[in-house]
């Protein structure tokens, strides 16, 4: 989206935009801003929302190790901070190199697929009561991009 944006106005330096450009212009900020309001809400709503997620591993799994459980807390936080920076940009690439590319041997490393996954369907569920309907599928592709990568412990052990 913001390369989209980006190229529009490099455009617009040579010549006014036609009446079609101008069209998806708006529609790209109509469309960031919508992005806007969701990245808000999930940053005013994050404590809120993991402690929901802590509180469900906690009562699910009493026997988790807590240095296991904060490890995957830390991952999720992390994962949906770029997943909303991702949605943000809206590009999908944006999380091969920041979180993608190295995360997934680190959960393999430390044997934490089961709980990562769960704590992953917490989120999800959490994450799907916390937004409306149209405002979750929007964040949704990244956050099952990540949990695609990350929590497929053969991918995580091929080499790259």
């Amino acid at each position: 989206m913001i390369t989209e944006i980006d190229s529009l106005i490099y455009q617009a330096e040579a010549e006014y935009l036609t009446q079609k450009d101008l069209g998806i212009f708006k529609s790209q900020i109509l469309y960031l801003s919508e992005r806007l309001k969701i990245y808000e809400q999930i940053r005013d709503q994050e404590t809120e929302i993991f402690q929901h997620v802590v509180n469900q591993i906690a009562n699910n799994f009493p026997d988790e190790p807590e240095s296991r459980v904060k490890r995957a807390v830390k991952h999720w936080l992390m994962i949906l901070r770029y997943c909303g920076m991702a949605m943000l940009a809206n590009d999908s690439q944006y999380l091969e190199p920041r979180i993608l590319a190295w995360l997934p041997e680190q959960i393999a490393a430390h044997q934490m697929q089961e709980l990562e996954q769960n704590l992953y369907g917490y989120l999800y569920k959490r994450l799907k009561k916390s937004l409306d309907n149209d405002q979750f599928s929007i964040l949704q592709q990244y956050l099952e991009q990540s949990k695609n990568v990350l929590l497929n412990p053969k991918a995580a052990l091929e080499p790259a």
